[in-house]
């Protein structure tokens, strides 16, 4: 089989399409033969050299792709060779086979094209787990989303809408935000012109929000607190804005706030296997009924994997850039 290697860490060039041997599927494991997967900035960090898969995983980038079962592994049950599905991958998505352990698969959704597929579990595993299961999301409530124009922040709005909460987004570019305005988002602040904590209080009338989705990290660290509500849930999943911050404890003991932290890719397999299910469960429904839908900015040739990292760093892009397999 063909897939993207990282020879030496760098820019785009840096991925390379080259014939490798193919995956075998281990115990509790089948082999997909990939139809596409996405670009996710954790590809982009891979790349560069920040990133490097856990022991064990695939050495090439992916974490997530469609396509159909190709065969089985010792011990797998309730699959069949040929079923059509999409993954949550710790690696290994950028190429023309991948090997995924059982319970990170999921049914391609009715109504959802093959190809359309490899741009949800990434985005409602981390959606889902974050908003949902660990900030406990509920109906009435208000959700801050930063960067809503992204794949992660497409699927939120939608989410958090389907399930009757507010959705609060910040975006770069008016088009970012008239496209989060499309999926439902009812307050948009253009984080380039506007204060988002000062957009947060005029649209709360100084309660703030309950939830914060938030991808940049110690930059926002100290704003996003001042944003939360009495009782509300910083959910950080990303670090674009930093590492290091400085946390006022004061603030968030006055306000019996929460911040949690979280990553997917270096889960145990039993948690991942845990938040697919429970994303089976409840967002999948939604699909099939057409509350909630894949948002793709556009598809491009796996083989050219570098230009959909070019488009994912320009961040001129609204929900995912899919990598299509030959």
């Amino acid at each position: 089989m063909h897939a993207i290697t990282i020879p030496e860490p760098g820019g785009p060039e840096a991925l390379v399409w080259e014939e490798v041997p193919d995956p075998v599927p281990g115990e509790g494991e089948v082999l997909v033969e990939v139809a596409a997967g996405a670009v996710n900035r954790a590809d982009i960090l891979q790349r560069q050299g920040f990133y490097n898969p856990p022991p064990g995983a695939s050495p090439y980038p992916g974490l997530e792709c469609s396509g159909r079962i190709a065969a089985l592994g010792p011990g797998v049950g309730g699959w069949a060779v040929g079923d059509e599905v999409c993954a949550l991958l710790t690696g290994g998505g950028y190429a023309e086979k991948v090997a995924v352990p059982a319970g990170q698969l999921l049914p391609v959704p009715e109504g959802v094209g093959l190809v359309q597929a490899a741009a949800l579990p990434e985005v409602t595993c981390t959606v889902w787990s974050n908003v949902f299961m660990i900030a406990h999301l509920r109906p009435g409530e208000t959700l801050l989303v930063h960067g809503g124009s992204s794949g992660i922040g497409t699927m939120a709005i939608q989410l958090a809408k389907a399930v009757g909460a507010k959705v609060v987004v910040t975006a770069g570019t008016e088009e970012k935000l008239r496209r989060c305005a499309e999926l439902g988002a009812d307050v948009l602040i253009n984080y380039r012109e506007q204060d988002f904590v000062a957009e947060v209080n005029k649209a709360t009338d100084g309660a703030g929000v309950d939830v914060i989705l938030d991808n940049m990290g110690a930059k926002y660290l100290e704003r996003n607190i001042q944003s939360l509500a009495v009782n509300g849930r910083l959910a950080i999943i990303g670090m674009q804005g930093g590492v290091k911050g400085e946390l006022n404890i004061g603030a968030l003991l006055s306000k019996r706030a929460a911040i949690s932290a979280t990553s997917l890719r270096a889960r145990p397999l039993g948690e991942k296997a845990a938040i697919v299910a429970a994303v089976r469960e409840h967002v999948w429904p939604l699909l099939a009924a057409g509350h909630v839908r894949p948002v793709v900015d556009r598809e491009i040739p796996m083989s050219d994997a570098a230009a959909g990292h070019r488009v994912v760093e320009e961040s001129g892009h609204v929900g995912k850039v899919l990598l299509v397999t030959p």
